[in-house]
């Protein structure tokens, strides 16, 4: 199983690409992909899963 499935699930589910996340973070998608290789604090997800619904907001809009 790949770590930090739960990031990447609610990305697809969302349609939300891991470089919008990695932008809306201020780093670049592969410093992001790097990050995503070993499991993250739960602190760190939460903040994750704010971007994710934030930038799915953004695209309803849109």
């Amino acid at each position: 199983m790949k770590r930090n499935a739960d990031i990447r699930e609610a990305a697809l589910h969302n349609a939300v690409m891991l470089w919008e996340i990695a932008d809306k973070l201020g780093i670049t998608d592969s410093h992001f992909s790097r990050k995503l290789r070993h499991e993250l604090p739960q602190a760190e997800k939460d903040r994750i899963f704010s971007i994710i619904e934030e930038i799915a907001k953004e695209k309803a809009v849109d």
